[in-house]
Parts: C-alpha cells; sequence; structure tokens
C-alpha cells in the first residue's frame, strides 16, 4: 500500500464543495489542505485538474446471481462489481435471501459463499425475509450481530417472497427492538394477481401489459398500508423503488407528520417510462421490471421529491436479465417476463446529467448517491463522504466529457443497455476503493477479490 496525494480538484461531499488537495495514506483518507498550504509527498499523484474528486457511489439495491422466475440475473459478483467501478461505485449492499422453509442464516451464508473472493469493490448484504415465522424473527438479531442491519418483505409476488400484513407487522416490531430497518417492497401482488390473469384472458400479452396491471393506485395503497403498519409497530420504514408520484404522496404525507419513513427511488424511473415498455416487437420485454415504468409525469414529483428530500436515496435496482435468452421467456405472456433492469454502471452518470439538466444541485448528487445511502445502512462515515478517517473510495470524474451510453461499451453482463444511445455530460476516471487504483485513466485495473464484505451498523437516519 502506499500513500496517494489527490491534487487539483473541486471536492465535492453532500455538505461542502472545496478546492482542496487529499491525502490518502494505505486504505484510508488522512488529510485534507488548501493547495500550496502543505508539503505532503506522496508515492502516487494523482492531477485531478479541472475535475472533481468525490467519494465513491454506494448501491444500495442491487441483484447480483439473483434467481427469479426460473432464471439468474445475468451479473455475478465479479461482474457486476466489476461494472459498478467503470460507473464510480465502490460499495454495493446486494440482497441475501432466506430460502423458503430454511434460516435467515442459511440465506446469508449462500450469498457469502457467491462473493467471496470474486467482487471488485466492497459490499454488504440485506436480507430478503420469505419465511417470516417465530424462528426467523429470532434470528433477526443475530444477523444483526453480523452486520446486516435491514431486512425486505414485499407485498406483492404471492407464493414467492409475499408477507401478509401480520407477518409484516411482526417483523416490524421486531425491529422497533433490535434497530433493524425494514425495507418494503409496496404494491398490492393480490389484486395485481387478479388484474394479470384478467389481462391475459383478454389477449392483452405484450409487455406494456406489465405496466398497466401494476397500477399506480396500487402501490401507492400498499405503500400507505406500510407505513401505517410501521406506525404501529412503533418502527422506521424504507420504501424501496418508489416510480408512483401517489406512493410518493403517501410518503410526504408521513414525513410531513414526523414519521420516520424513508423511501428510494431509481434511475429508470427519472429517466425512461411507459414509452419505453410499449416499444414494438418485444423490445418492451427490455424495460419490464416492479415497480413498472409509469407515465413521464410521474417523473416531475419524483424529482421534486429528491429535492425536498422525501426521497432521500436513489439506488439501481440492478437486476439485469438478457433480452435474447432470458427477457424472451415472456414472448406471448407478459407475466413471464423476469422483472429487472441492468444499471449498477449508469447510476452516477445519470445523476450527473441530472445536474447538467438543473434537476438537482451538485451537493444533492453527492448526497442521494453516495453519502445518504451509507447513513441509510449504517455505512457512514466509513462509506460516503471525503474525510479524515473515511476509505479511500475516491472517484475523479471528469464533469465536460462526453459519452453515448451503449450495450457495445458498457461492462455489465446483458446483452442491452436501457438507456442505448443516450448522450450525457461527465465520465469517471479515476477510481480508488480503499486507496487501491481500480479504474485509472480509463482502464479497469482492479481484481477480483480486492473487494471486501463490510459489516453495516444500524442506520443512522433515526
Amino acid at each position: 500500500m502506499a500513500r496517494t496525494l489527490i491534487t487539483g480538484g473541486l471536492v465535492i461531499t453532500a455538505s461542502d464543495e472545496l478546492h482542496v488537495d487529499v491525502l490518502v495514506d494505505e486504505s484510508q483518507v488522512v488529510a485534507l489542505a488548501t493547495p500550496g498550504s502543505h508539503g505532503w509527498t506522496a508515492d502516487r499523484v494523482i492531477d485531478a485538474r479541472g475535475k472533481y474528486v468525490i467519494p465513491g457511489g454506494v448501491d444500495g439495491h442491487t441483484h447480483m446471481e439473483m434467481p427469479f422466475g426460473g432464471t439468474l440475473s445475468a451479473d455475478t459478483f465479479e461482474t457486476g462489481t466489476r461494472a459498478a467501478a467503470w460507473g464510480g461505485t465502490t460499495t454495493i449492499v446486494d440482497f441475501a435471501i432466506q430460502p423458503k422453509g430454511g434460516s435467515l442464516r442459511e440465506g446469508l451464508d449462500t450469498w457469502h459463499e457467491k462473493a467471496d473472493g470474486t467482487c471488485a469493490i466492497d459490499y454488504g448484504f440485506h436480507m430478503i425475509m420469505s419465511d417470516v415465522n417465530e424462528s426467523s424473527l429470532k434470528q433477526m438479531d443475530r444477523l444483526i450481530e453480523a452486520g446486516v442491519t435491514s431486512f425486505k418483505l414485499f407485498t406483492a409476488y404471492p407464493g414467492v417472497f409475499y408477507s401478509d400484513d401480520g407477518q409484516i407487522l411482526r417483523a416490524m416490531q421486531r425491529a422497533g427492538t433490535n434497530g433493524g430497518l425494514i425495507m418494503m417492497h409496496a404494491e398490492n401482488g393480490i389484486a395485481i394477481d387478479v388484474l394479470v390473469e384478467q389481462a391475459l384472458a383478454r389477449g392483452e400479452r405484450d409487455p406494456r401489459y406489465h405496466g398497466e396491471v401494476r397500477k399506480a393506485l396500487l402501490e401507492a395503497e400498499a405503500t400507505h398500508r406500510v407505513i401505517r403498519l410501521s406506525q404501529v409497530a412503533g418502527s422506521p420504514v424504507y420504501v424501496v423503488h418508489v416510480s408512483a408520484r401517489e406512493a410518493l404522496a403517501e410518503l410526504t404525507r408521513a414525513r410531513d407528520e414526523g414519521l420516520p419513513v424513508f423511501g428510494e427511488t431509481c434511475p429508470q424511473y427519472l429517466f425512461l417510462s411507459t414509452d419505453n415498455l410499449a416499444e414494438p416487437d418485444f423490445e418492451g420485454a427490455k424495460y419490464v421490471c416492479s415497480t413498472p415504468l409509469r407515465p413521464k409525469e410521474h417523473q416531475a414529483a419524483l424529482w421534486r421529491g429528491l429535492r425536498t428530500n422525501d426521497l432521500q436515496v436513489v439506488s439501481t435496482d440492478h437486476c439485469p436479465f438478457c433480452f435474447k435468452g432470458q427477457k424472451d421467456m415472456g414472448i406471448g405472456d407478459f407475466s413471464k417476463i423476469p422483472n429487472g433492469m441492468p444499471g449498477v454502471e449508469n447510476r452516477m452518470d445519470l445523476l450527473h446529467q441530472a445536474v447538467v439538466d438543473g434537476h438537482i444541485s451538485r451537493r444533492r448528487w453527492i448526497e442521494i448517491a453516495c453519502a445518504a445511502p451509507a447513513r441509510m445502512f449504517g455505512l457512514y462515515p466509513r462509506k460516503g463522504t471525503i474525510a479524515p478517517g473515511a476509505d479511500a473510495d475516491i472517484v475523479v470524474y471528469d464533469p465536460e466529457a462526453e459519452q453515448t451510453i451503449s450495450a457495445a461499451t458498457h461492462h455489465m453482463n446483458v446483452d442491452y443497455s436501457a438507456y442505448e444511445g443516450r448522450r450525457i455530460t461527465g465520465r469517471v476516471e479515476t477510481v480508488l476503493s480503499r486507496g487501491v487504483p481500480v479504474i485509472e485513466a480509463g482502464a479497469y485495473v482492479g481484481r477480483a477479490g480486492h473487494g471486501a464484505y463490510v459489516p453495516r451498523g444500524l442506520c443512522q437516519y433515526l
């Protein structure tokens, strides 16, 4: 390990924009100082003149090697974390899954086996609770001791991940005592299944009907319900992948009441819409995810929610399935299209484009992509900021470089890009993970196994 000096750049964190040099020793940031005011020497000097120096991104919602609908998401921990690094993300929090009838620990051990020795960047785990009972409720305490401090439940996918209101309430009550954070996929899955059955019976089989049956009102209803259950339980709740303005209105109302209610959205809901789901020749299948894409008019509400902090985090819900061989399982039946989209490589760039377009400020970009997810998931200030004592997860970012997003040039293990042909301004130039170069001068110099498991503390927003 070596001392690294990053000099001449504009350091941007969630709270500050400073023209300072950054000194890294071993794996940590050790000092910041005005250029010319110090006599630091270093083994490696990175010239960041004209560039931003930002914390590595924290993507709090990914699904690597996830089984779904008879297939597996296309990115392994090796390919997915490498792609994340290319996009300026230096920490992911993925979802381990409790097997039906099995224990939480069994699910966690399975995901550790997948990730151990393969990741290019650091990683943590949430736990999907697919079988809420007395045993798994008790196991929550032990997982928190192992650094898995958040637990995801679903009001969607009956027969797969679905939990009823009683199970959700019990899990929230347990979290209220052990400090865990309950994450909710909020859609009324029971009602959606009825609408799916009816749509197929009418011969409505194209990908666009995926969005039409998963109605915004059913996202809003489930969001309202899980908020009130959390209020009864006396515990916080974090609603994942908010896509509908009606669901956001429920979060806003609850936060106005002073409740510990939090929400994330994803780039696909900010930049894509039902117009994509309606693309002809089955192309719309590329954009099938749940919650689904909404009509364009929902985007303004989501951007406003990010500016007002009614939405705190932008994660990707990265869950890629190839168009050929996976998405095409649903030709003739939209309900068989694997739900999920690629995006772990694109998040930081797309959000910088939002800065360029005037939707958010530079500091808010870093807040929603780095600092807020680090705080939400018990990683701050080790992750999500540039400050003495923080891990040296640092990105040198060129705000003037132009690029065109394309499957021909991305590094995710999937055969299409959801943002194909989109021209954006800004590009990652250099990425350090705990002081070690992963991306350097537009080349990957990292290695599988550098990334380490990071046990997480409790949510720091409470």
